[in-house]
């Protein structure tokens, strides 16, 4: 029930937000830990940051106009990877933002950053977990996942891919490797 009041919230948020450049700028959310989100370890259950970036790629979605084209043509939001690195927990009662951001893509799929941070008792920034996400738009009628070209097309933008960063490399190719494998 939590995650949906999360979700109503992020929709009626967003129509008082400004509107996003999906290939330029940074999604932030902020957010509190409540004791549902806890584990047995009373900090952030890993599974919730999880369902939390879901939530940074739909305020990406709607602020960028996207939505529009996902609704009208029945196209479904689908992660195909993904790798987390843990680095401070997250303990009850904390606020916190998600960052979200497309870092580069390829022909049908976006490589996304999701980065939460707090701060610390000297107003520092600390980076409490960072991950990758490789996405995309699947198209059911097609069987196929939705072209870069076209899906930016859609809400009027032309952009080249960023060359990725050895991190994002080094993902993808864990990433296939992976896939080889199964």
């Amino acid at each position: 029930m939590n995650l949906w009041l999360r979700v109503l919230h992020l929709i009626l948020a967003s129509f008082f937000r400004p509107r996003l450049d999906p290939v330029r700028d940074v999604s932030r959310l902020s957010f509190r830990v409540w004791p549902h989100d806890l584990d047995t370890s009373l900090h952030m259950n890993n599974g919730r940051y999880w369902t939390l970036m879901d939530l940074g790629r739909t305020d990406i979605m709607i602020r960028s106009g996207l939505w529009r084209p996902i609704f009208r043509h029945g196209w479904v939001p689908v992660v195909s990877a993904g790798q987390i690195r843990f680095r401070r927990e997250l303990k009850a009662f904390r606020s916190f933002t998600l960052e979200t951001r497309i870092l580069t893509w390829s022909e049908s799929h976006v490589v996304m950053e999701h980065r939460l941070v707090s701060k610390s008792r000297d107003g520092g920034q600390v980076l409490n977990a960072i991950a990758l996400v490789r996405a995309g738009l699947y198209d059911r009628r097609e069987r196929s996942f939705v072209s870069m070209e076209r899906l930016l097309g859609e809400i009027g933008l032309e952009a080249q891919a960023p060359a990725a960063a050895p991190e994002v490399e080094a993902f993808l190719q864990a990433e296939e490797t992976l896939k080889r494998a199964a």
